[in-house]
């Protein structure tokens, strides 16, 4: 994940993502917009500095708050694990901030045609919202 903005201070940055784990939610080239010391709240997509290698930005879904910190999980099942089940809580501190929205482009190959343009453009923008379930579902298992 690549991120701009953050040093200026001002409250929203925009970063972008890389890898696979957080599809279907986001996908690999999305840019999101991430607004800085937000309130958070578990179910929110959250970017934060890797625990064990803090030069590197990660973006995943804050599932618990525990004493140790946020308890964190990408939404893809089936990608690599990098998240909390590999090295544990993130201290709070390390939480950056919340993710408001993400952007998509259009896929590069794809035909220009008047369908496909309109159809980018009702999806290109979309808030990411918390899913609220998250929560009861870890505490379900």
């Amino acid at each position: 994940m690549t991120e701009q903005g953050r040093e200026t201070g001002v409250p929203f940055g925009i970063a972008e993502v890389t890898g696979l784990s957080m599809v279907p939610t986001l996908r690999h080239g999305d840019q999101l917009l991430v607004h800085y010391g937000a309130e958070l709240r578990a179910g929110q997509v959250a970017v934060l500095r890797h625990p064990l290698q803090q030069d590197l930005l990660i973006v995943k879904r804050l599932v618990e708050r525990r004493r140790e910190g946020w308890w964190v999980l990408g939404d893809n099942p089936d990608a690599d694990v990098v998240d909390s089940r590999a090295f544990g809580a993130v201290p709070a501190e390390l939480v950056l901030g919340r993710v408001r929205a993400r952007y998509r482009g259009i896929r590069p190959g794809r035909q220009r045609s008047l369908g496909v343009v309109l159809a980018w453009l009702v999806s290109a923008v979309r808030p990411v919202p918390a899913d609220r379930s998250v929560s009861r579902r870890l505490r379900a298992r």
